[in-house]
């Protein structure tokens, strides 16, 4: 062992003496100072200044003197004086003997705390074991003050960790937060050093004194026997801050915000497993309105405010003082204002409890928390839907008409998802603006009456003046390449040889073309060689593989647009080329279908509502009218996006989308002019396209699966390409600065036949289409769209026309069979072709 030479340990003493004659940080001491244990310097010295690096960086350094000494004393690499100068800091001194058990003692550091603060304490280690694994700090006053959050939705924000210890039993005692200071500096895991020191972070919600039991591991189970693996402490916790919040809109009108604070070493403020209503504990950001305010601690914070895509992210540190009270003025900035032009927009797809929802699943937050997440976001509309899990709590809070907590350019209205009961095997659907929520012979209930098929709800809905249309579309449509081969085999290959020839496949549906398939040359279709072909085929736009149909997502769209009684397809939250390929299908075979942009929040898009939105054109106004807004869904005069990319004017010979049609009396040209905007910064996920897709194409846009990391990086600047669509097909395109500026665009496009036309930028963008209609003809575009909604009509009735009730199968059967014939015409009215 390395022993310090005498002069050195003189100089050393002499230092120490300086330092307690000057008083440097001598707290009043709560336990005896704890004898040095004989150990090697090197390691002690090393761990020593990566605690005086750690603390710094946490914002509770040392004093100067103490630092200096420290430092002083690990040049020497004196484990003694190290020890000395350490130890009269530590709170909590945590012994593991040769079995790996672990007891704890009380420290000399005082117990003090700061409310609404990460403190960091230090914590000696005096370790006989040579354990190397991670200690861990342990507390029943710690944990989240929440319960019952669907595994399912912290899965997919990537956040398992806040369902961790939740709070099943109602403890209304856990005001602390604990956890080790892991981070480098400091390391994961101990040294097995025989003395190291470590940094523990506790967070307290309360003030005042506050006794709390704290205890540590190495691994669980190991605490020493007796319970002196934990300690009981009395904390004096010094209160918050209570800082107001001045929120001012870009315009200078009062407004709510976004919020987000952070501490030195980033952790937020307050922490997740703390947050109740209306605060959301899987939300790092917070939401206030102007005067509100937010408990914070003393010292720095690094503050980012926003208030939805259209605004700009603003990112600065604010000082908070050590007593009274504060105040911090927040200016928003807008880059794009969608208002300017008479957009406004809104989520068609929200939910105020289930899925990643707290405390209750089947209860939820109140109409004014929602009202704050949809205010704090920038949108105008948020259509709260009661669906399965908490249909018999929060169906309480709806009214024919808007919620009473609306404003006039942000309204909140409660409606309907049938999802978890009635027909959610075939599709769950939204039902907007409805005036009745019961569905006739359900009793006020969701476990009676309700049709197991979706055509029949959509009917009544209809009947009523709602809107209507399928929620997160692509959920089922996914692809299945080789489960698509072998249902042409069994299909189409008579001569059982598993192969089909091209006389075989020449009234199947293939994804391409026979030659294209055929990558041997031989003249036939192996199942290998189909299943590569309908892999290909799955990452573009459009295209003619078969999805599984077998999910929660559009699944009868084909049947009840059929039957017009279906408004829109949704969009926005689930894969994009899944979504838009149905939508263009049915739109090629001349059903007047739209699309609207949702999030499900916080089942699909899970950290914030209008991740994905839709812009209604409803004029400049001062006051939202919901019913014109649903309206104007359901005549197509929007577009949907994800925030962060704009259509503020879109025209075909001067017509913009809706109903209205361009009339050519021949084929000809016509005149597309658009104004078109991006987002300077753009989230960096495959969601809005600025991350890699992996492992494919067909992923982009999806906010459901986890691809890739969770991150807070964005891409800046760069370019977008915005595509001119005719009948699904890009037939111009521009590249566009993402510079937050507005951009024009003109294009001049050959229309031969009766045509719906658009414009996008994939995945975020798309207008809803302009119909051009040559000769007074219907849109008839490809026999393959219409071949291709047949077999997905088929499909779905093989996988999940058991699921519906015996008393309707026969109507549904029948619904189906006419879906079919429609479909049937439209393709001898329509060209060959894809």
């Amino acid at each position: 062992m390395h022993r310090p030479s005498p002069c050195r340990s003189v100089w050393f003493l002499v230092a120490l003496l300086v330092v307690v004659a000057f008083g440097a940080v001598t707290p009043a001491r709560a336990a005896r100072d704890p004898e040095p244990i004989p150990v090697d310097g090197q390691p002690v010295a090393a761990n020593a200044r990566r605690v005086l690096r750690a603390l710094e960086f946490l914002g509770a350094p040392l004093d100067a003197r103490t630092a200096d000494a420290v430092e002083a004393a690990a040049r020497a690499r004196d484990a003694t004086a190290l020890q000395t100068l350490l130890d009269r800091h530590v709170l909590f001194i945590v012994s593991i003997n040769p079995e790996s058990r672990v007891k704890v003692a009380r420290g000399p550091a005082r117990a003090e705390l700061q409310q609404a603060g990460f403190t960091p304490v230090l914590v000696k280690v005096v370790n006989q074991s040579t354990v190397t694994k991670p200690l861990r700090i342990l507390s029943p006053q710690s944990g989240p003050v929440y319960a019952g959050v669907a595994e399912l939705s912290m899965k997919r924000q990537d956040q398992p960790r806040l369902r961790e210890n939740e709070n099943v039993h109602g403890d209304p005692d856990r005001f602390l937060h604990v956890e080790m200071f892991s981070d480098p500096p400091m390391t994961a895991e101990l040294s097995g050093l025989a003395v190291e020191y470590c940094i523990a972070l506790i967070y307290s919600s309360e003030s005042g004194e506050r006794e709390a039991t704290i205890g540590f591991d190495v691994a669980q189970g190991n605490q020493d026997l007796g319970f002196r693996g934990e300690l009981p402490l009395l904390f004096a916790v010094r209160p918050a801050i209570a800082t107001t919040l001045a929120i001012r809109d870009f315009d200078g009108q009062r407004t709510a915000a976004r919020v987000a604070f952070r501490d030195h070493a980033g952790r937020v403020c307050p922490p997740q497993p703390k947050r109740l209503a209306p605060d959301l504990f899987f939300q790092e950001q917070v939401y206030r309105r102007d005067g509100d305010t937010v408990l914070l601690p003393p010292g720095e914070l690094v503050m980012q405010s926003s208030r939805g895509p259209e605004y700009r992210v603003l990112e600065r540190t604010v000082a908070i003082p050590a007593g009274g009270s504060a105040r911090i003025d927040i200016r928003l900035e807008r880059w794009v204002n969608p208002m300017d032009y008479g957009f406004y927009c809104g989520d068609h797809h929200i939910h105020a409890a289930g899925c990643a929802h707290y405390t209750s699943p089947t209860e939820g937050v109140t109409p004014a928390d929602m009202f704050l997440q949809v205010k704090g976001e920038g949108l105008n509309v948020g259509c709260v839907l009661t669906w399965g899990p908490c249909f018999d709590f929060q169906r309480q809070f709806f009214e024919p008409s808007v919620a009473r907590v609306s404003e006039p350019l942000t309204v909140l209205k409660y409606d309907l998802e049938i999802s978890g009961f009635g027909s959610q095997a075939l599709g769950h659907v939204c039902l907007l603006d409805l005036r009745d929520q019961n569905y006739p012979g359900s009793e006020g209930t969701k476990s009676k009456g309700w049709p197991s098929w979706t055509t029949p709800v959509l009917r009544w809905a209809k009947a009523q003046g709602a809107v209507t249309g399928y929620a997160h579309s692509a959920s089922g449509l996914e692809v299945v390449p080789r489960a698509a081969a072998t249902r042409l085999l069994a299909a189409f290959d008579r001569d059982a040889d598993q192969r089909l020839s091209a006389d075989e496949a020449a009234t199947a549906l293939l994804p391409e073309p026979f030659a294209t398939a055929d990558a041997d040359r031989d003249g036939l279709l192996s199942e290998s060689e189909l299943t590569q072909s309908i892999d290909r085929a799955s990452d573009r736009l459009p295209n003619l593989a078969v999805p599984e149909m077998n999910g929660v997502g559009a699944m009868e769209i084909c049947v009840s647009t059929a039957e017009r009684v279906c408004d829109f397809i949704s969009a926005m939250d689930t894969p994009r080329i899944a979504e838009w390929n149905m939508w263009y299908h049915i739109l090629n075979c001349g059903f007047p279908l739209r699309v609207s942009g949702e999030t499900d929040f916080p089942c699909m898009s899970g950290t914030r509502v209008g991740q994905g939105r839709v812009y209604v054109q409803l004029g400049k106004t001062d006051r939202i009218d919901f019913a014109a807004w649903c309206d104007g869904i359901a005549q197509g005069r929007s577009y949907v996006s994800d925030g962060y990319a704009h259509a503020l004017e879109f025209t075909v010979n001067g017509e913009p989308p809706g109903p209205s049609e361009v009339p050519l009396s021949r084929p000809g040209t016509v005149r597309v002019h658009a104004k078109v905007a991006f987002a300077p910064e753009t989230p960096l996920s495959v969601a809005h396209g600025a991350a890699d897709a992996e492992p494919r194409k067909r992923v982009l846009g999806d906010t459901v699966v986890l691809h890739g990391p969770r991150t807070s990086a964005v891409a800046k600047g760069g370019t977008r390409v915005v595509e001119l669509v005719v009948n699904a097909v890009p037939v111009a395109h521009a590249e566009v600065p993402a510079d937050g500026q507005i951009h024009e665009l003109n294009f001049a496009v050959p229309i031969e036949r009766s045509s719906w036309v658009a414009l996008r930028q994939f995945p975020q963008l798309h207008t809803n289409p302009v119909n051009v209609r040559v000769a007074d003809r219907p849109i008839r575009v490809s026999r393959s769209s219409a071949l291709w909604c047949i077999e997905t009509i088929r499909q779905l009735w093989h996988n999940r026309g058991k699921t519906i009730a015996d008393a309707e199968r026969e109507e549904a059967n029948q619904t189906f069979l006419n879906a079919i014939e429609a479909y049937r015409r439209i393709a001898d009215e329509s060209p060959q072709g894809s």
